[in-house]
């Protein structure tokens, strides 16, 4: 009787660490998108350093080729002056141990020409899927695709 009261204790207080780990990992992404949101906030900036590792990579093709955090906090910079209305809003999440599966929703309205294209105004609204690995609580790379080429053509009024 005592052994099966312990081990009831001990699935239960495992159950409790491992959810609780996986409620981590979601709040730790969730920075991620705080900051794709409000870019130019420095303590949007400094809470995705805290949730990523310095090493992270974000890596948006099969070039070989990572963007560093530095870089992709520069880049970040851009979009803040180029979309101040940007938001990426989070439509859902999915967990699988230290992997975490976004799919979210981009929307602006671009300044000034976004790669190229003058959008009069117009804004655009796109689907993207992430792809975030984790280690001790924080992110050490993401993988994403975004649908930039439809919203190039929101962009251009097609």
């Amino acid at each position: 009787m005592q052994i099966t009261r312990f081990l009831g204790a001990t699935a239960v207080a495992l159950v409790a660490t491992t959810t609780s780990v996986f409620a981590d990992n979601k709040e730790t992404v969730s920075v991620f998108y705080d900051l794709l949101s409000d870019p130019g906030n420095a303590r949007q900036v400094e809470a995705f350093q805290s949730a990523t590792t310095e090493g992270w990579e974000s890596i948006g093709d099969y070039s070989g080729k990572a963007k560093s955090r530095e870089a992709f906090l520069g880049q970040m910079g851009g979009f803040a002056q180029l979309i101040p209305d940007i938001d990426w809003a989070i439509q859902d999440m999915h967990e699988d141990g230290d992997t975490v599966i976004v799919r979210s929703r981009a929307t602006g309205t671009p300044v000034a020409p976004f790669f190229g294209v003058d959008g009069e105004g117009r804004g655009f609204d796109i689907l993207t899927i992430d792809i975030h690995e984790l280690e001790n609580g924080k992110i050490t790379r993401t993988y994403h695709v975004e649908d930039w080429s439809t919203a190039l053509r929101q962009l251009a009024g097609k």
